[in-house]
């Protein structure tokens, strides 16, 4: 479901924030659908509950989340989704790091492209 990098120059609580906010954008979490506990999910991602908890408790500030005390964190319905133009703006920010990071370790544009599609493949299971 989710995935972070302790490698990311972006800390882990904003990359599991954002990962549930495309989640959540794209549909793939319904309004309603239940998240893991914050000690499965820093379990599952091998970080410190606390650093799931703040990405938590800003998704629920943001409207995106909502915690039911004795139940569990919930997506909350009329959480906002994924507009067109914001998902041109994540993927253009997450190109452009990946560009950044393809042109400090000296790879050729067809090697990043490569990369990439070799990615999606494993990732999406298209070819």
């Amino acid at each position: 479901m989710l995935k972070v990098d302790p490698r990311d120059a972006v800390p882990i609580w904003r990359q599991i924030e954002l990962g549930v906010q495309r989640l959540v954008g794209t549909g793939a979490l319904a309004p309603g659908a239940a998240l893991p506990s914050v000690r499965d999910l820093a379990r599952e991602l091998q970080v410190n509950p606390m650093t799931v908890s703040k990405a938590y408790q800003r998704l629920a500030e943001d409207g995106v989340l909502e915690v039911r005390r004795g139940e569990g964190t919930f997506v909350r319905e009329g959480a906002p989704r994924l507009g067109r133009a914001d998902r041109q703006r994540a993927l253009r920010e997450g190109a452009l790091r990946y560009v950044g990071l393809a042109g400090t370790l000296g790879a050729s544009r067809d090697e990043a492209t490569s990369e990439v599609e070799r990615c999606w493949e494993r990732e999406r299971g298209e070819r």
